[in-house]
């Protein structure tokens, strides 16, 4: 596995990390953790190679834009001194497109999301060993459909991303197209963007083979 031991991983991003995890900082006992992913991959982690003692840390906010993101970048992740910073953050920019299309100051449109991107990336340069895009994902099964189409443009911009400032690349989106080959969306989340724990132990799943982890 690429994380090593002693290694601190901070998770940042927004509902779907977040999880009603602790306030200021999502680490420590019980649900501190929050309810999502984060707290399904330091369950793994922990419990098969616990000699790793790898600590980890969720920083998500809900209803967080890469716009709000990147406002708080430096407290919420960079002075916690992660060796591993893993970023998901997009659904919301497209969202709000469409469930708010009155209040366009609420929209974040490609060009700043890649903008917002890149300046997270660069503040991360020297200060973390390894950065992580996950591309963020909507549980729509149909490419045709207006909002999943958008995503689909913001992930390009996640993939062009990592591969320009060299992050580990997270296909969550790949990783839903897969399993809702078998599945209706609704069988992970009525509104098709806040999983069930089905749905967090795909992002898991998906988080942990792009580090080598073995199942």
């Amino acid at each position: 596995m690429r994380i090593a031991t002693g290694s601190k991983l901070v998770m940042i991003g927004d509902s779907v990390t977040d999880a009603d995890r602790r306030r200021p900082v999502g680490e420590g006992r019980g649900d501190d953790l929050g309810r999502s992913y984060v707290a399904l991959i330091q369950a793994l982690l922990t419990s098969t190679c616990p000699e790793r003692k790898i600590r980890t840390v969720n920083m998500g906010i809900a209803g967080d834009t890469s716009r709000t993101l990147l406002q708080r970048f430096r407290t919420d992740a960079l002075d916690l001194e992660p060796d591993w910073l893993s970023v998901m953050i997009g659904v919301n920019d497209v969202w709000r497109q469409f469930d708010a299309p009155l209040c366009p100051e609420q929209h974040v449109y490609p060009a700043e999301y890649e903008d917002n991107l890149n300046k997270m990336m660069e503040l991360c340069q020297g200060k973390v060993r390894q950065t992580v895009l996950m591309t963020p994902f909507f549980m729509e099964r149909n490419l045709q459909d207006e909002m999943r189409a958008r995503l689909d443009v913001y992930n390009e911009i996640v993939r062009k991303t990592a591969s320009r400032c060299g992050a580990l690349l997270v296909d969550v989106q790949g990783a839903y197209d897969e399993v809702l080959t078998h599945m209706h969306p609704m069988n992970i989340a009525w509104d098709r963007v806040h999983p069930n724990m089905t749905g967090h132990m795909i992002v898991a799943r998906a988080f942990l083979k792009a580090v080598g982890y073995a199942w």
